[in-house]
């Protein structure tokens, strides 16, 4: 069971990852409505913190082609793409692209379903980053194949084991669910709980 710890924005929050020896760190770009947002030299000194076994997802919402070019420069291992995807964007980079779906545009599934640029899905709740849960039957019976199947939205360490054993995800996807109570910054003790939840969930 893959884990990712999103909204990461700074080096010391590196740290909290690397002692979870968790499978990714996501970072917010080019999205200045997220108060997690941060900018390409924040991004690399984060990634520089990291061990190196976690692999990096820039974390856009409807980027440029330009912008996704930017983040493959900046030596990011994927970018997870929210609400439009440029037209032509498979034919000018290298970088692997996770969609992420959010619970209101789920009907769009098919239409990226056999993008070969595409190779990992994120099944979130409707607003980008709220926090908020959603109906997990939703995304239960979504065909699977080959490619990484994530759940985010909402998930926290006392449900994300329930979430797991539901819905059976290659990987779940956290933000909001381990942030300090007053919403600034990671939470390192709720990290700690919630990868611990989701070992504990395969046992």
């Amino acid at each position: 069971m893959k884990i990712k710890i999103c909204g990461i924005t700074s080096p010391a929050e590196a740290q909290y990852l690397n002692r979870n020896q968790v499978d990714f760190a996501g970072m917010v770009l080019f999205f200045p409505k997220s108060k997690r947002n941060i900018n390409i030299e924040q991004a690399k000194c984060i990634m520089e913190a990291l061990d190196y076994q976690i692999k990096t997802v820039a974390v856009v919402v409807a980027p440029t082609i330009e912008q996704v070019l930017e983040i493959q420069d900046a030596g990011f291992d994927y970018v997870q793409i929210h609400s439009d995807i440029p037209e032509g964007l498979f034919e000018k980079i290298h970088i692997p692209v996770w969609k992420a779906f959010n619970v209101s545009d789920l009907d769009k599934f098919e239409e990226y379903h056999n993008q070969k640029g595409i190779v990992g899905y994120v099944f979130d709740a409707a607003g980008y980053g709220s926090g908020e849960t959603f109906d997990w039957s939703m995304v239960k019976d979504i065909p699977r194949d080959e490619k990484l199947f994530l759940l985010a939205g909402g998930l926290r360490p006392d449900n994300v084991a329930e979430a797991v054993r539901y819905v059976r995800p290659d990987g779940v996807d956290v933000s909001t669910g381990v942030e300090k109570d007053d919403g600034k910054g990671k939470d390192a003790e709720k990290i700690d709980r919630f990868v611990q939840a989701v070992k504990c969930s395969q046992s």
